[in-house]
């Protein structure tokens, strides 16, 4: 077996970080700020699913339904994983991220097989955002044919990958800001509307919500009801943000042992702030029976004509908001991709630094940016190419299914690797409120319900292919599990791991660089460092700064 490569075998030259000179191997470097981080946790997956895709899901389920599923999916699913992981990520921020914790506490083979499948994940998510830029592009000019719009997104998205990290940190928050805006922005134009602020003077309240509020489908009745709801906590897999992105950035981020547990700690309030409310509001100020939100959805009209919130602003005799909403919607799917890119090119920096994954991909450039990782999560992504020959809005669907059953699988793994945690703690009989420098709440029944809910969602999320049988709609929306099944059998049989006995799981390898690391913060110099620096900006960037 292979000795695992990390770069702190490898020789680190000494250069001028400003240089952008490709040097085996260097290491990622912490430039992301508390407030990088929490507008990437926040704003990394709201894309174009919760402004265009969502009209299909209240068509089909129902005002109710909608909001029910989020909320569960987002309360009982995506919190639990958020402390989980926060937990054990402000113990040890390590650059081999939550993959490198698996192989500590369950198997080597299963950090291997969730590496790859968040990877994978990863990198379909990339190509759903690509595909929805040129789905969003196509409202303007349908004359150009749509791979154009992937391929300048896909230079952007590149670019802004390839700087160092502190500047892409920069491009997330103004992107992701602005998708944050605009949620809000919708959210209260909701509110004033449905109490008579539009320009037909209409009080319209919560008349949406008269016609039926959980409807059937697939099937009639009850189940059909419960079909309906369960779809919509399907598609909130999709679309509700997990906490890959503090987790990959955890060997990136400064002061990590302070930044992920209060990063982690406000992931209810982003749900029901800003998950929770948006779906609320959308099933209030459309309909779901609107004629023309299901010709939209049943003619793949792209764009936001097939938006339930542009549909139902346009039904209150509201001009001019279209093109604005749709060019947000844009900067919302671009800024998707951006975030996805950085977070799959770290998976894969990760995978190598374990030796999972070819050595080549440990180059880092002065900079600190992985920089093959990069140009290899480009590369694969050009499958977003396919919109040249298909309808991108039926490309755009594919990639939903193949990215929701990685990230389910993923998310899921990861509170089993907090289960794997929490029983080392135990068996060597450490006090985990103690130990380490954040507890998590509700611990561990928290993590064993939502592993129940995420295993279930993974082996029926596609339901619906079964009868009438579609081939292509089982290969989507299963093609993640065999991949894993694949993956851990091939590193478990290849290398003849064996599954980690608690009593015997690696606490403490890594933990004293990350302590010597943090110090620079913990011990106060970096606070002075801090504040010398605010005092030498002017007022403008010392707001801009201290903002979050």
């Amino acid at each position: 077996m292979e000795k695992n490569v990390s770069v702190e075998d490898c020789p680190i030259p000494s250069k001028d970080d400003s240089s952008d000179t490709v040097e085996p191997y260097r290491e990622t470097k912490r430039g992301l700020s508390s407030r990088h981080v929490q507008l990437m946790a926040i704003g990394g997956s709201i894309g174009t699913g919760l402004f265009v895709g969502i009209g299909s899901y209240l068509q089909n389920a129902g005002p109710l339904s909608l909001l029910l599923g989020y909320m569960v999916w987002g309360v009982l699913f995506t919190l639990p994983v958020n402390l989980s992981v926060g937990e054990m990520c402000a113990y040890l921020p390590v650059r081999g991220s939550i993959f490198e914790l698996a192989a500590r506490f369950i198997d080597p083979a299963f950090g291997f097989a969730m590496g790859w499948v968040y990877f994978y994940g990863g990198v379909m998510l990339v190509c759903t955002e690509y595909s929805a830029v040129a789905t969003v592009m196509q409202y303007w000019n349908t004359s150009v044919n749509p791979a154009v719009w992937v391929a300048m997104a896909l230079v952007v998205c590149t670019l802004l990958n390839m700087v160092a990290v502190k500047y892409y940190g920069e491009s997330e928050f103004i992107m992701a800001s602005t998708k944050i805006l605009l949620l809000i922005g919708l959210v209260m134009l909701t509110f004033i509307t449905m109490v008579g602020g539009n320009p037909k003077h209409d009080v319209y309240g919560f008349r949406n919500w008269t016609h039926g509020v959980m409807f059937e489908y697939y099937t009639d009745g009850v189940t059909g009801r419960f079909l309906g709801f369960f779809s919509v906590m399907v598609y909130a897999a999709f679309s509700v943000a997990g906490p890959d992105l503090p987790a990959l950035a955890a060997g990136e981020i400064q002061n990590p042992r302070y930044a992920i547990p209060r990063v982690v700690k406000a992931t209810f309030w982003r749900i029901v702030g800003f998950y929770v409310v948006g779906v609320l509001a959308v099933g209030i100020i459309c309909s779901p029976r609107d004629p023309r939100l299901m010709s939209a959805i049943d003619s793949g009209v792209a764009g936001s004509a097939a938006s339930p919130w542009v549909i139902g602003i346009e039904n209150l005799g509201i001009s001019g908001l279209p093109d604005l909403i749709n060019l947000l919607i844009l900067l919302s799917g671009w800024s998707c991709g951006n975030a996805y890119l950085y977070s799959s090119s770290r998976t894969l920096y990760s995978l190598a630094r374990d030796g999972q994954a070819p050595k080549f991909l440990l180059k880092c450039t002065a900079s600190g940016i992985p920089i093959y990782c990069v140009l290899t999560v480009s590369l694969l992504s050009c499958v977003t190419f396919l919109v040249a020959g298909s309808s991108s809005v039926t490309v755009f669907y594919w990639f939903v299914d193949l990215t929701t059953i990685a990230f389910v699988l993923t998310y899921t793994g990861m509170l089993c690797v907090f289960i794997g945690w929490y029983r080392a703690l135990k068996a060597q009989g450490i006090d985990r409120k103690k130990f380490v420098p954040w507890a998590s709440p509700w611990q561990p029944y928290a993590a064993i319900f939502a592993i129940v809910i995420g295993s279930t969602t993974a082996f029926f999320n596609g339901f619906t292919v079964f009868k009438p049988f579609s081939v292509q709609g089982f290969v989507t929306s299963y093609f993640g599990l065999a991949f894993w099944v694949v993956m851990f059998v091939f590193w478990k049989v290849y290398h003849r791991t064996k599954f980690v006995t608690p009593a015997k799981a690696d606490l403490y390898s890594g933990k004293a660089e990350v302590d010597e690391e943090c110090k620079f913060w913990e011990d106060g110099g970096w606070e002075e460092r801090r504040k010398a620096e605010l005092a030498q900006m002017n007022w403008g960037r010392r707001a801009w700064e201290k903002l979050w």
